[in-house]
């Protein structure tokens, strides 16, 4: 039986403490032929030289030559953007810091192949430096609108067919300049296939350690701290600034969500708050969302 040839895209910024163990188990990944694409957004702390010399010796490691992006978004889009996927089956992407297990990518494109669907992602154990891990439950059943608001999980766990990466890489191209405002580009990918009609599932069992530590753009959410942050970024309107931003790039602001979201009265907030379960897909989301719309949007 042939193996699936996957393009992984790694994305790197300052990651020299745990990038070597993330490659490492990205090239002993079991079942598949493996060939990791590259891109550092300028790092300072010797990560370039470590890829350099990893590049040296591994032939299924190419770097792309270094280009500071400015953030994680920006540089999985360059990624996306820049790397040739004409011999591939799938495409996957990676961060830095976490470690896979052996059969992660043979494991979602075994999913993929069993549901015929176009993209995989899945929940995560994020772990700590002090050994402490727990599961971060992504699988909640998808909704209507919830690619409007959320992504399907962390990024580092996407796996996308060749048909839905290539239409992806092309709409990049054609659109990199209305696309350097996103923030999140794991939201941005699960909105473009959603919107798409392309079909998406979300895997309940996780397949990597999705490592926390103090430079984690994102992280697990865990902890009262990071709830409060997570807040008053809300109420600071970055949400709805996102998901108006990014309805506009892929063309569904016309949808009675974001045209809610665009006026904004109190009808429309009332509608939004009725229909929360459409919007998100945990409760403790939901909750959060509602009690938002419930106060005037901070101008």
């Amino acid at each position: 039986m042939m193996k699936s040839n996957v393009k992984v895209l790694l994305a790197t910024f300052n990651g020299g403490d745990w990038v070597a163990s993330q490659i490492d188990s990205i090239l002993n990944q079991s079942g598949v032929d493996v060939v990791v694409n590259v891109s550092d957004d300028g790092s300072t702390d010797g990560t370039q030289q470590l890829l350099n010399n990893y590049a040296g010796i591994k032939v299924d490691l190419v770097l792309l030559p270094t280009k500071k992006n400015g953030s994680a978004s920006a540089n999985f889009f360059r990624l996306l953007r820049d790397t040739d996927l004409t011999y591939i089956d799938y495409v996957a992407l990676s961060d830095q810091d976490d470690v896979w297990q052996e059969d992660k990518l043979g494991s979602a494109i075994q999913v993929i192949v069993k549901n015929n669907i176009a993209a995989y992602s899945s929940s995560v154990l994020a772990f700590w430096p002090n050994g402490k891990q727990k599961l971060i439950n992504k699988a909640q059943p998808q909704q209507q609108y919830d690619y409007m608001f959320e992504s399907a999980g962390p990024g580092c766990t996407f796996v996308l067919t060749k048909k839905l990466a290539l239409e992806l890489q092309s709409f990049l191209i054609e659109n990199e300049e209305k696309c350097q405002l996103v923030a999140l580009h794991d939201w941005f990918i699960y909105a473009y296939a959603r919107s798409s009609g392309y079909k998406w599932f979300i895997d309940p069992r996780p397949h990597m350690l999705y490592r926390q530590h103090a430079e984690n753009v994102v992280g697990a959410n865990v902890g009262l701290k990071a709830k409060l942050a997570r807040w008053k970024k809300l109420r600071d309107g970055w949400l709805v600034e996102q998901a108006l931003l990014i309805a506009n790039i892929l063309g569904y602001s016309n949808a009675l969500p974001i045209q809610k979201l665009v006026r904004y009265n109190l009808a429309d907030r009332l509608w939004l708050i009725l229909n929360v379960t459409k919007l998100r897909r945990r409760l403790r989301d939901r909750v959060a969302l509602a009690l938002f719309l419930i106060l005037p949007l901070k101008r």
